[in-house]
């Protein structure tokens, strides 16, 4: 006699149940998987940019919220000091993701000058000088640009600058 038994009502909802978690965590599985390749290949591109200053305080938007400081790019000449406050480094990053290079560096590089701006302030500078770019330690001097890393999902900025009141 052959025995072929058949769950039914709750049984056959609970191993039907089961079936289905499992297809889920599968499914799951395969998307994360998916997704951790996607985002390590977009994450591993690094592309430096040497983009102009000016492009920053032509933007009307972002010069209104860097003004009663000064900045002095490089080697640029600037009034003599009245005083030197001393360096100050930052290092901002910002989502590049959706965003062509250029955009998430023109932000980025906003951020970094905001970030300068407020320790000027706070410190009772009104001065930024002899500032310098510095992306994963890399020291880049120019009076008219600066340097920036940009990736498939973060674009980042470094700054070291001296922080004086000037006349």
């Amino acid at each position: 006699m052959e025995s072929s038994y058949e769950p039914s009502g709750p049984q056959r909802r609970a191993s039907q149940y089961h079936k289905g978690k499992k297809m889920k965590r599968t499914i799951h599985g395969v998307v994360l998987a998916i997704l951790l390749l996607v985002s390590a290949n977009a994450s591993a591109r690094t592309t430096i940019h040497y983009l102009d200053v000016a492009n920053i305080f032509s933007n009307p938007e972002y010069a209104s919220r860097l003004e009663g400081v000064s900045f002095y790019f490089g080697n640029t000449s600037y009034p003599e000091p009245v005083r030197i406050i001393g360096e100050r480094r930052t290092s901002q990053k910002t989502n590049a993701f959706n965003k062509s290079d250029i955009e998430a560096c023109e932000w980025v590089m906003l951020s970094a000058l905001l970030r300068m701006h407020s320790a000027a302030v706070n410190a009772g500078a009104n001065a930024v000088v002899n500032i310098q770019s510095n992306f994963k330690n890399n020291l880049f001097v120019s009076d008219t640009q600066y340097s920036c890393g940009a990736g498939g999902i973060m674009a980042g900025v470094a700054l070291i600058g001296t922080l004086a009141v000037i006349e």
